[in-house]
């Protein structure tokens, strides 16, 4: 896998020359027309034109499938979550997945939108990917959306977040009756980001491994405080 080309991608712009970009990751199994759907249902009335940008993750083995390839933003080699959270994620994997990201955000750069504009968000797999990013992120964000995710390798991030990482705001979200990523294991890599200096914001719905109205409320809600401040 060539991790120096730039990620296909789906994108939508909801007016003309988008002064703010969101980067949003699929989970497991997905693409990156998945969540493209999402974007009415999100947009509200006096926002700034936005580009929605969703790229395709790379198509690799998934060894908790029996090895099937699909897209995916790293190996997951068991289902556990016992011990430090997200360990079971492959380091190898999530670092070139964070490189393909830092690629992506930087090509708005290059259209004109600064990563002070930018919001990265992601489901899940793509969720874990985009804290993973967050916390290396050298020049922050203007915020990060994690849904229904973990902090993954989470023992190689007790060493804390690169210098101004912390200033960048976070949205967690998480079904409580997941089955897929444990609620608990949400709750806990929350704690671990706050732990670090993160201004988190946590949110717990009676759901499953989902996206319901009431979150999307929610999360519209503190985009528009992105947008403002």
């Amino acid at each position: 896998m060539d991790t120096r080309a730039l990620l296909e991608t789906v994108e939508l712009e909801t007016a003309h020359d988008p002064r703010w970009a969101v980067v949003w990751l699929h989970g497991l199994g997905a693409d990156g027309h998945d969540f493209a759907p999402i974007v009415p249902e999100l947009l509200q009335r006096g926002w700034p034109a936005i580009r929605f940008v969703f790229p395709h993750a790379p198509v690799r083995p998934v060894t908790i499938n029996n090895g099937m390839p699909m897209r995916a933003w790293y190996d997951i080699r068991d289902l556990g979550f016992e011990g430090t959270v997200g360990d079971r994620a492959d380091a190898a994997g999530v670092e070139a997945s964070v490189a393909q990201v830092e690629a992506l955000v930087a090509r708005e750069g290059e259209r004109g939108i600064p990563p002070s504009r930018v919001l990265l968000a992601g489901f899940s797999q793509g969720g874990a990917i985009a804290l993973s990013t967050a916390l290396q992120r050298t020049e922050p964000l203007a915020g990060v959306v994690a849904l229904s995710t973990y902090l993954p390798l989470a023992s190689q991030a007790e060493g804390g977040a690169a210098e101004r990482a912390t200033t960048q705001p976070v949205f967690m979200a998480h079904g409580t009756q997941d089955p897929v990523v444990p609620f608990a294991a949400g709750q806990r890599s929350a704690e671990r980001l706050r732990a670090m200096g993160f201004d988190v914001e946590w949110h717990a719905y009676a759901m499953q491994h989902q996206v319901c109205g009431e979150q999307v409320r929610d999360l519209g809600q503190w985009v528009a405080r992105r947008f403002a401040a």
